[in-house]
């Protein structure tokens, strides 16, 4: 952990700051629950989802957390521990694909297919190689048009049929095949036909079938084999969620927002870097988007094999400024922030998991493991952003007029309202019309709601400097990249029935995958007498079929919550799977976590719109941030020297305190959350209204 240096200079300015905390904490503890019915609604508190404790006993002080949003900036680390910058918008002249002609594409070159031909028929009857060889020279010489598709002879062996589609795929790349009905109800035929993009138009089976995959298929037809088929570039985008920035991305470049890859979401209320690739797309037209685009930027652009998959991040690097700092002494600030670095902090799911709407997102995860699918689409069609348009919808039943009243950021609401349309009454269609990432979001929420109320249980009950008998810890094995990379390989194993928490965020993949339990145990009586185990290795599963329970009284909360909500964590009630608990794997999470390579240091300054923190932007237009006061290490260049006091403290009043930090974080971990630990005050953002 590095901190700050502060001369005399600078120690002064903060004296004449600094303001006893004590005397105004009633005051905040008043403004926090305010908080609560502030703009006339209730708003989810800290303590109705389970958080409730801290790791040290220190003092807190005030502060305000994303008074702007640059004061809150997201780096997304990669799977390498490379921090994700934006340090170029430009894109190099070779950085385009050259595309080829559709004729002479890489895949179309005249080639000798006569070995490939040769080997299907060890797999085929002598007929269907000829008509096979038949089609490939049709399409090698250049007579594409109007090639009809060859139905291979009928066959009840569906492992000979697999291996036919699999050869296909392997060594004609340019055609692809399907399976149709056999002449009799025991047999079927493989079709094959050429891979030209479009074939099947609107309603082509290949449009249908997209629907699953983690990217949108289209893009150039005339992609050359030899270079990789995805762009990946860097998103820099300001006061946006990804989803939103994305969305106006693919408007822009006329494709679909299934086209891009990412590696998770990233807070809307924040400066934010990340990777993101999207298939088969020209370096030069992102690039030039950026003189349209306000509040996103694209940059360093590179051509890579594979797209990104949601998960594959190793975590964010976060620099946060908190103004408006007021505390009793620099020593209060200075011990919290050592206690921070040294400590750490419980990792909670933060508020964000939980949703800003008037119904908490577990509220809904509960009602859809009970089966309660009229109740959970009346909450979801609950939060205030919509009430005019829901009272017009109950008064009126107008779907249309409805949805033309709904912001299209309100996904889940426009699709709910969308299927009941088409499907009136039926109400689970209308969630399973949700995008799958999104309407897991509920069900993943309330096994958070869950998690978080155990660790308040552990810490309550046995303190966070020891590990007890009975404890689940994640054993000395494992390492990070093997953690990871057991979990990327459930995931796509298992993309569909086993449901891993969670899918959508970037705070959200568990720690440790389901299926390996000998990367977890329960702590025995030899562990506790020979140390085995720090605190830091204790876990705590997220409720599924693959999970194992600490041994402790600790599980007991677990099934004691769910029961109080009528659910059973062992037992579905109904025959869905994706809202079962019993058809999800489940995963553990680490109970304690330490910020990596945390910096902080205390600034002040006098205009509140002012920044604080340079972003990648700024380093790029060559933008120099605030002036800093206490700086790590001060220059004699007089650009670097802090604010002059004499000229800031004539009027007190209008000289205020900040408090920088960085930190990194697991892609599992709410930064929130250690703020959280630092100013012993609620991280919701009502509150901090208040305090602005």
């Amino acid at each position: 952990m590095k901190a700050m240096k502060l001369n005399k200079t600078v120690s002064s300015c903060l004296l004449r700051l600094l303001k006893p905390y004590s005397s105004s904490f009633h005051w905040t503890s008043t403004m926090a629950a305010s908080a609560k019915t502030s703009e006339g609604m209730k708003t989810v508190d800290e303590s109705d989802v389970g958080i409730s404790c801290f790791i040290s006993q220190l003092p807190g002080f005030r502060g305000i957390l994303k008074q702007r949003y640059a004061d809150f900036i997201v780096n997304e680390v990669d799977m390498d521990g490379n921090v994700v910058r934006l340090t170029s918008l430009d894109v190099s002249p070779e950085m385009d694909v050259k595309e080829e002609d559709k004729r002479r594409s890489s895949d179309d070159v005249p080639q000798s297919y006569a070995s490939a031909i040769e080997s299907f028929r060890s797999l085929c009857s002598a007929s269907d190689a000829e008509r096979m060889e038949t089609l490939v020279n049709q399409v090698t010489s250049g007579a594409e048009d109007e090639i009809s598709p060859v139905v291979l002879d009928p066959s009840s062996d569906k492992s000979k049929r697999t291996a036919i589609h699999n050869f296909v795929k392997e060594k004609f790349k340019f055609l692809v095949t399907d399976t149709v009905d056999g002449p009799d109800p025991s047999s079927k035929c493989i079709r094959v036909r050429v891979n030209s993009g479009n074939a099947g138009g609107k309603r082509s089976k290949k449009r249908k079938e997209r629907g699953d995959k983690p990217f949108d298929s289209r893009g150039s037809e005339h992609w050359p084999a030899d270079v990789g088929k995805f762009l990946k570039f860097h998103l820099y985008k300001e006061n946006k969620d990804t989803q939103e920035a994305l969305g106006l991305i693919g408007k822009m470049l006329g494709v679909q927002p299934k086209s891009f890859g990412f590696s998770g979401t990233k807070d809307k209320r924040s400066v934010s870097t990340q990777r993101v690739t999207v298939f088969k797309q020209q370096s030069s037209k992102l690039a030039a988007l950026n003189k349209r685009l306000f509040g996103i930027k694209v940059g360093d652009f590179c051509l890579v094999k594979e797209g990104l998959l949601l998960g594959q991040l190793m975590g964010n690097r976060f620099t946060i400024t908190l103004r408006g700092v007021v505390a009793d002494s620099e020593e209060t600030i200075k011990k919290s922030a050592e206690s921070l670095g040294k400590d750490g902090f419980i990792n909670y799911f933060g508020l964000q998991r939980f949703g800003s709407g008037s119904v908490p997102t577990h509220h809904v995860g509960a009602a859809l493991l009970k089966g309660e699918w009229k109740e959970a689409v009346d909450m979801i069609l609950d939060p205030r952003e919509i009430n005019e348009a829901r009272e017009y919808y109950k008064e009126t039943g107008d779907i249309d007029g409805t949805l033309r009243q709904l912001p299209r950021y309100l996904v889940a609401e426009r699709a709910i309202l969308q299927c009941l349309k088409k499907c009136p009454g039926n109400y689970l269609q209308a969630l399973k019309g949700i995008p799958r990432t999104l309407r897991m979001m509920y069900v993943h929420s309330y096994q958070s709601y869950l998690w978080n109320n155990a660790a308040s249980l552990r810490v309550q009950k046995y303190g966070t400097n020891q590990v007890v008998l009975g404890d689940l810890v994640s054993t000395k094995v494992d390492d990070a990249k093997r953690i990871v990379g057991s979990l990327n390989s459930e995931q796509k194993e298992n993309s569909e029935e086993a449901l891993d928490c969670d899918q959508l965020d970037d705070t959200a993949v568990v720690d440790l995958p389901g299926e390996r339990s000998d990367l977890v145990k329960v702590v025995g009586i030899e562990d506790v007498e020979a140390g085995t185990y720090p605190t830091s290795d204790i876990v705590l599963p997220l409720p599924g079929s693959r999970v194992i329970y600490p041994s402790n009284d600790i599980a007991e909360i677990f099934h004691d919550l769910a029961k109080k909500d009528g659910i059973s964590l062992t037992e579905s009630i109904h025959g869905v799977k994706e809202f079962s608990i019993t058809s999800m794997t489940g995963g553990y999470r680490r109970v304690f976590q330490k910020p990596i390579d945390f910096e902080w240091e205390l600034l002040t300054y006098t205009d509140s719109n002012k920044p604080l923190a340079e972003t990648d932007l700024d380093r790029i237009t060559m933008e120099k941030p605030v002036d800093k006061v206490g700086s790590a290490e001060e220059t004699e260049s007089d650009s670097n020297q802090p604010e002059s006091c004499e000229t800031d403290l004539k009027d007190s009043e209008q000289t205020q305190l900040a408090l920088k930090m960085a930190l990194t974080l697991p892609s599992s971990c709410y930064a929130t959350m250690a703020i959280r630990e630092l100013l012993k005050t609620s991280t919701s953002v009502a509150y901090h209204k208040t305090l602005n």
